[in-house]
Parts: structure tokens; C-alpha cells; sequence
């Protein structure tokens, strides 16, 4: 039986991520559960000490509950090496479409991210090879591609 999940970046700064990774998912930051006016009173009630409160926002979701949680996890130590787990965002509208096409969906997707904050490493297409791509780091330096 499959089981659900949800994906945790750490990160130094959650409501900078959960902000970028909103926009870029075409996701929302996540409300905070019923009953609760704030995810800092969420908090409170079970038991996070007050200074690790007030950091903003911290969780994405998919607002057609098709794709997985988010939750940016702040952490002390910093980012020092390559991701293991990175995200590929789809948005070349696949196969069905000629090469240039997706090259330009790609491209456009990859300038609208930069504009959030993204930073843009280079273009993956050798040559011969049904495939483009664009490899970008995230606010805090993660790794993500554009296909």
C-alpha cells in the first residue's frame, strides 16, 4: 500500500524558500491547521519554544492536492556540498512538442526564476540529443533543473 509523504529542505531561511518554491511550484504557502490563527500558535500548542517562532512561513502545498507537502526545515549548519535529491520542474510541455519549442519554454521558465531569485548555472544540450535543459540554484544554493 503506498504511503504518504512530504519532502523537507533544510535551509537557513524557510519563509525565503517557502516563498521562492511557492511561486516556482505554482504552489501556495500552506495555511495553518483548523483551529489555529498562525503556524506560530500551532506551534505553541505543541510545545516549540518561543525562540524558534516567528520565522515566517515554512510549508508550500500543491493547491490541487496532487503533489507532495513542503516543509523548509531551518537548520544551523550551512549547505557545503551537492544536493544527493534535487527538483526537476517540467515545463517544456514534453516530447509532443519540436525541440525548439521546449528550448523556449525552458528558457522562459528559467528568466522567470531568475527574477525570483534563482540563479542560473548553464544549459544542458549536447548535440545530437532530444533533450534541453537548464540547471539553477535555488535562494540558498540548492540545486534544481528546468525541463
Amino acid at each position: 500500500m503506498p504511503v504518504t509523504y512530504q519532502l523537507v529542505i533544510d535551509c537557513a531561511s524557510a519563509d525565503v524558500l517557502a516563498r521562492f518554491w511557492a511561486e516556482a511550484l505554482h504552489y501556495v504557502l500552506e495555511p495553518p491547521p483548523d483551529g489555529y490563527d498562525s503556524w506560530d500558535d500551532f506551534y505553541r500548542s505543541i510545545g516549540v519554544p518561543e525562540d524558534e517562532l516567528g520565522l515566517g512561513a515554512d510549508s508550500i502545498s500543491d493547491p490541487n492536492g496532487e503533489g507532495p507537502r513542503i516543509w523548509f526545515q531551518v537548520v544551523p549548519d550551512a549547505k557545503t556540498v551537492k544536493n544527493r535529491l534535487h527538483i526537476d520542474i517540467h515545463a517544456s510541455g514534453g516530447r509532443s512538442e519540436s525541440l525548439d519549442v521546449r528550448r523556449e519554454r525552458v528558457e522562459a521558465e528559467a528568466a522567470r526564476l531568475v527574477a525570483l531569485g534563482a540563479t542560473r548555472l548553464h544549459a544542458n544540450a549536447e548535440e545530437g540529443l532530444d533533450h534541453y535543459a537548464v540547471a539553477m540554484l535555488d535562494p540558498e544554493g540548492n540545486e534544481f533543473d528546468i525541463n
